[in-house]
């Protein structure tokens, strides 16, 4: 299995609660449409007060059977009207993507 992870930063015009809800209820619904999507996982990051605004908003994990299926996925109609999608909620020059090896621990 192969699991890409992205950090996602929300576009400065949006607040914390628009862009959660954006990816949430409209980006999320075209993330599941990738042909070969085998789990994804969305994670907010949380405030923390004392040590101000955190780095990144989010982070999204894609699982697929290789990686040669994640870049197929991305070049389908689904992947490309999601990558279209971006734009809409993101500060794109600040996502970050990494294709990793999970090894679970506990």
């Amino acid at each position: 299995m192969a699991k890409v992870v992205f950090l996602v930063t929300r576009r400065p015009d949006l607040s914390r609660e628009e862009f959660r809800s954006y990816w949430r209820d409209v980006h999320a619904p075209l993330v599941a449409k990738l042909p070969g999507l085998r789990k994804y996982a969305q994670n907010l990051v949380i405030t923390d007060p004392a040590q101000g605004e955190p780095p990144m908003d989010g982070v999204a994990e894609l699982w697929f059977d290789s990686p040669d299926a994640f870049q197929a996925a991305l070049a389908a109609p689904e992947g490309q009207a999601m990558l279209a999608d971006v734009p809409n909620f993101l500060d794109a020059t600040l996502v970050r993507a990494a294709a990793v090896d999970e090894f679970t621990i506990v």
